[in-house]
């Protein structure tokens, strides 16, 4: 009996394995099967992820397969035609917070949770291409449009204000769909347009201010060449101070000098008179003495020394020095004298 039914097992198995069929996953894919009729095992998704890159056999008509890309996807909405999703204009369409209308180019980067593959087969979407259409695709064309539309018309043109806006749109897609097994890793802003006519005013304000920023320009340049110059004026002027000041300063230290100087020789002049005063006086003192008399003798007889005499008869019947004529007779005694040296 136990030979039998190992024998009876043996062929059940032989016919179920020969009416497996195989299921692959590629590279990048993640298998999910889903039990229709539970012969020995529960029925209904199955939780375990089946890895990438392999082939598992299954019963065909008992068992569903489903597989998931999990490589990095990129939902594009553009305003191009031969871009994109789709083959028509595919952009957000809103209104600024101050009214506007406006169209922006969006591209959305996602990937599918590995592990929430069998959530999504049960509660979100049965393939990618579903989950992408139906899931992806629904809430990204909505969510986004309330966050770009937070922005004033002329704050798209400031790049930070758009990525703080599309990382905002990137936290608000996280959050609906990342309990649906699906993770944003990035909301890029492309192209944006407004309404031509508004367009139109817009370019014309930007050239306004950009006129506007040069005439400032033009201005503040005017300005520092105005700062420039005087402080050029300044350094000239004060260059002309400093050179009169050394000036100053030179005939100044000249003047004290030669007013010192002529101090110094004022007081050797004074030193000098003192002291040939007081040697005049010392000999007015010596003189008024009994040595001054023979002094003056020694002064007189080295006076008349080598001079020659003449004695001149001045008694009573002699010459008369009131009367005579002393130059002639000085004349006629040289030319008697010259007379008497001839040969």
């Amino acid at each position: 009996m136990r030979s039998l039914i190992r024998t009876a097992l043996a062929l059940v198995f032989l016919f179920i394995m020969a009416g497996c069929v195989p299921h692959t996953t590629g590279e990048t894919e993640v298998g999910v099967r889903t039990v229709k009729f539970g012969l020995i095992g529960a029925k209904g998704v199955e939780e375990k992820v089946y890895a990438p890159g392999s082939t598992y056999f299954f019963l065909p008509f008992v068992n569903d397969w489903h597989t998931f890309d999990t490589k990095l996807q990129n939902l594009e909405m553009t305003v191009q035609a031969t871009r994109g999703d789709r083959r028509t204009r595919d952009d957000l369409l809103f209104k600024t917070i101050d009214g506007n209308d406006i169209s922006l180019d969006v591209i959305i980067a996602y990937r599918i949770d590995p592990q929430k593959a069998p959530y999504i087969v049960q509660f979100v979407a049965p393939d990618d291409r579903t989950l992408r259409e139906k899931v992806v695709r629904t809430i990204a064309r909505s969510k986004p449009r309330d966050v770009f539309g937070e922005l004033k018309t002329e704050e798209f043109y400031v790049a930070e204000k758009r990525e703080r806006q599309a990382q905002k749109a990137k936290e608000e897609l996280q959050r609906i769909l990342g309990p649906q097994g699906i993770i944003i890793e990035k909301v890029l802003t492309k192209d944006y347009r407004f309404n031509p006519e508004y367009q139109k005013a817009i370019e014309d304000k930007k050239v306004a201010d950009q006129r506007v920023e040069k005439n400032k320009s033009a201005q503040h340049a005017a300005i520092e060449e105005y700062k420039r110059k005087l402080e050029e004026a300044k350094g000239e002027v004060n260059k002309l101070v400093a050179d009169a000041d050394g000036e100053y300063l030179k005939a100044k230290i000249e003047a004290d000098v030669y007013y010192d100087k002529q101090q110094l020789l004022a007081q050797a002049i004074t030193a000098e008179g003192i002291a040939e005063a007081r040697g005049i006086e010392q000999m007015n003192r010596a003189l008024a003495g009994s040595g001054g008399e023979a002094l003056v003798k020694l002064r007189i007889a080295e006076a008349i020394q080598d001079k020659q005499i003449l004695l001149l008869p001045l008694s009573e019947g002699g010459m008369n020095l009131k009367t005579t004529d002393v130059n002639q007779l000085i004349q006629m005694l040289g030319v008697k004298k010259l007379s008497e040296r001839k040969p």
